[in-house]
């Protein structure tokens, strides 16, 4: 076995950098180095490269997070350098070490060198997945959390930047201040205009900082308005599925292809990145390693998060109920192929527009075949988790739509109330589920009243807002979280799919 380093390259038998990454220079700093990341944004960054271009344009991966110790420490043993292996769904692997990434700071250690990484004048782009969580906005009402702790102790006078708002907007400071252009924040979150959303947190941050300093004269007057009028925040849209990568992963990489690395990266061949050209300081020709850039990405957005990721949460939980494990298991299921279907079609594709270059009939075929590519071995727990900063987002935007113009939500409904059920923390077998979520606590106290309160689980108004009060979503929730507690997931879903349009 050969351990991955920059040292060992020339000895490995999987395609490797053909390009001199000693001429690599950064040009991004990218918060939240996860699989997606490396398996999407820094993979173009690497194609681009291999074709001898954007050598200025190499990441810095930052850390801010405890669990981003590891990553800190893979990155270090082995020159920032990973396997990416797609996985085709004939049982076919194609690798190849990426070397996009050039550097890795963990925030924590030394904020300092974070902060004047983005100072610098080379950094052109911040670009960010933090995840849905990591915006810190309520879901209701979009607004910027600003009595969050972490917030509040990054906005104490004298206090060093801890989280992704203060070192940031730090780092703007000090290009303000040194005449330096700022750079371009690049959101590759999968929140619905993140360019936007991204737009209205660090503004609001930028803002919440110049008032703190209003006592006396700083370097913070007038910074809310001079982020509003001159830093970028395109939008994106973004998509590659990236399961978490496995010890099976590594064991299995080690044999099929003689590297010993620590943080491998596995995914699906398919991918796609659609991206608004609006960018301060420049930026890589994306467009030649196939990114879409384009002038209005929303009709792109939508049709992702409301078909693809709205669609996983519509098979996750009813298809753990349901004693399936692992996502290919739901999806070749013919009753939950035609669950996902139905959803799509009679409720999601109603809320979104034409979408230029794309026929959504071949889209939603393609989602339900991807999704049941067994080979990528992709969990069912890994969607259900952090279900308060998907739900918000991907589904109810739907609901909310077909609310207004009287369309069926009978089926989106469902998916609620099976995220409902799921929450109480109990299999249909009796087995605990672990909820995995920022808000797991008071979801699991609210799922456990809703056998004597049916409505219950809605009652979080920080996630919901008034959906409780709406009497058509109410009437299909209530019939589905019925059939689930009597009958189980499946036969719900039987009865679903038998008369998926009405009751809406």
């Amino acid at each position: 076995m050969t351990a991955l380093s920059a040292a060992t390259l020339g000895s490995l038998s999987v395609l490797v950098p053909s390009y001199d990454r000693s001429a690599v220079t950064t040009g991004i700093v990218h918060f939240g180095v996860g699989g997606f990341h490396r398996a999407h944004q820094a993979m173009y960054l690497d194609r681009l490269m291999e074709q001898g271009q954007a050598l200025d344009w190499g990441i810095c991966g930052v850390g801010v997070m405890p669990f981003d110790l590891a990553m800190r420490d893979a990155m270090a043993a082995q020159d920032c350098l990973y396997t990416l292996v797609l996985k085709d769904p004939a049982g076919g692997w194609e690798p190849r070490v990426v070397g996009s990434i050039v550097e890795y700071l963990y925030a924590p250690d030394d904020p300092e060198a974070v902060i004047e990484k983005m100072a610098d004048p080379a950094t052109r782009i911040v670009s960010l997945t933090v995840t849905e969580g990591g915006y810190n906005f309520s879901p209701v009402t979009g607004e910027f959390d600003a009595t969050n702790p972490a917030v509040q102790a990054d906005l104490q006078p004298g206090a060093v930047p801890a989280t992704v708002f203060g070192l940031v907007t730090e780092a703007l400071v000090r290009r303000r201040e040194r005449g330096v252009p700022p750079f371009t924040v690049m959101s590759c979150d999968n929140i619905q205009g993140n360019g936007h959303m991204a737009a209205e947190v660090f503004g609001a941050f930028a803002r919440l900082r110049e008032e703190a300093g209003r006592s006396e004269p700083t370097a913070d007057a007038g910074l809310g308005a001079w982020v509003a009028e001159n830093v970028r925040f395109p939008n994106s849209m973004v998509d590659r599925i990236t399961p978490g990568t496995t010890d099976t992963d590594r064991v299995e990489i080690a044999e099929r292809f003689g590297i010993t690395d620590a943080w491998p990266v596995v995914c699906e061949p398919f991918t796609q990145w659609v991206l608004e050209d609006t960018f301060g300081q420049g930026r890589p020709p994306l467009e030649n390693a196939g990114v879409q850039v384009v002038a209005d990405v929303e009709p792109y957005e939508l049709m992702k998060l409301r078909l693809l990721n709205a669609s996983h949460q519509a098979l996750c939980y009813l298809g753990y109920l349901s004693g399936y494990r692992l996502v290919h298991e739901v999806a070749q299921d013919p009753l939950f192929a035609t669950f996902l279907r139905a959803y799509m079609d009679a409720e999601a594709t109603p809320t979104l527009s034409p979408v230029p270059g794309i026929d959504l009939d071949d889209y939603k075929t393609q989602l339900v075949e991807r999704f049941s590519n067994e080979a990528v071995r992709d969990t069912v727990a890994r969607l259900c988790a952090e279900s308060s900063d998907r739900i918000p987002k991907w589904l109810l935007p739907v609901i909310r739509s077909n609310l207004a113009a009287g369309r069926p939500v009978r089926l989106s409904a469902a998916v609620v109330a099976a995220w409902a059920r799921y929450a109480e923390g109990v299999d249909e077998q009796g087995g605990p589920i672990t909820i995995v979520d920022r808000f797991a606590d008071q979801l699991q106290a609210l799922a456990g009243r809703q056998h004597e309160e049916p409505l219950a689980f809605l009652g979080l108004r920080d996630l919901f807002g008034d959906l409780d009060q709406e009497p058509v979503f109410t009437a299909a929730y209530l019939e589905a979280l019925d059939s689930l507690h009597q009958h189980g997931a499946r036969a719900t879903v039987e009865r679903l799919v038998a008369a998926p349009a009405a009751g809406g």
